[in-house]
């Protein structure tokens, strides 16, 4: 028999995630409310009982969901290494790649309209608690060099910055397969990041 690994996932932390993964399948489907703890159950494969071993609601389980399948797991790593010699240069590559993964992860946008429409997004808060003091520090620095930015807030350049990806994604899904979306250069994510940087403004010389 193998010997399990110090880092192998214990049989309870497998079953969570196999829980998660049946409710957030249920809930996009279906929506939250139109979603059972039975199905859930059924989905994941558990008896109704299973369940409550390890959540003990059904908005518990959207909860873990929203920390455990935030997307900004992959793209902090991501935003903290990307490079750039200017502020400019920093947030524009920041911006790229935030936007290139996160439309890797459809069914988390899907998850976000749930958060947003079923629960006024209350939830949002978890993923705020949790990123805010990995984030801040970036843009704190990034506001600190002289002469860059006209923005001295770091709070507010981080919520423009996550701004910025969010209203692309949704006026991506929005927009879909239309006549409107055809007229957009090919280059329209990197045109929108152009937007944020500079605004839409001709300076007067």
């Amino acid at each position: 028999m193998p010997e399990k690994t110090k880092d192998a996932p214990t049989k309870g932390a497998t079953t969570r995630l196999a829980i998660e993964d049946a409710a957030a399948e249920l809930f996009i489907k279906n929506g939250y409310h139109a979603t059972s703890m039975r199905e859930i159950a059924e989905q994941a494969g558990l008896a109704l009982g299973g369940i409550y071993n390890h959540f003990k609601s059904k908005e518990e389980i959207f909860e873990a969901i929203v920390v455990d399948k935030h997307p900004y797991k992959k793209i902090l790593p991501l935003i903290l290494e990307a490079q750039g010699e200017t502020a400019e240069e920093f947030l524009r590559n920041a911006a790229l790649i935030s936007l290139d993964e996160i439309k890797k992860e459809p069914d988390f946008i899907n998850l976000m309209f749930i958060e947003l429409v079923e629960f006024r997004g209350r939830h949002g808060k978890l993923i705020v608690l949790e990123v805010a003091p990995k984030i801040l520090p970036i843009f704190e620095k990034l506001v600190k060099a002289p002469k860059e930015l006209r923005v001295t807030n770091p709070a507010v350049l981080a919520r423009s910055f996550f701004g910025l990806v969010v209203s692309y994604m949704v006026t991506d899904i929005i927009l879909g397969d239309t006549s409107f979306q055809k007229l957009l250069p090919s280059n329209s994510m990197d045109a929108y990041v152009d937007i944020f940087l500079h605004g839409v403004i001709k300076e007067n010389k």
